[in-house]
């Protein structure tokens, strides 16, 4: 019953039902915590290959050429450099070119 505080009508206080809902958001929650790294590298590739296209490169060549150049950045942090510093993200294409 305590896992089931702020649930809304008979989830928070009746027995059989809040334990039912709680079950369920256990499921959820185990499930969501794979998705959610599934997402943010969804989100990831999404902003890599905006930045890479402004610069004349698709998603797929720009990888390519960071693997083959041995640039040892991640999805994450080549997405920060193409989102948020995009004089950097150009110092890195302009390298891999």
């Amino acid at each position: 019953m305590k896992q089931a505080k702020g649930y809304f009508g008979r989830r928070k206080n009746v027995w059989t039902v809040a334990k039912n809902a709680v079950e369920k958001a256990m499921l959820y929650a185990y499930r969501d915590r794979k998705n959610k790294k599934r997402t943010f590298r969804a989100l990831w590739i999404t902003r890599i290959n905006a930045g890479a296209r402004m610069h004349g490169m698709s998603y797929s060549q720009f990888m390519g050429k960071v693997k083959a150049n041995n640039i040892e950045l991640n999805r994450k942090v080549l997405a920060d450099l193409a989102m948020n510093h995009p004089e950097a993200f150009k110092a890195i294409v302009e390298k891999v070119k």
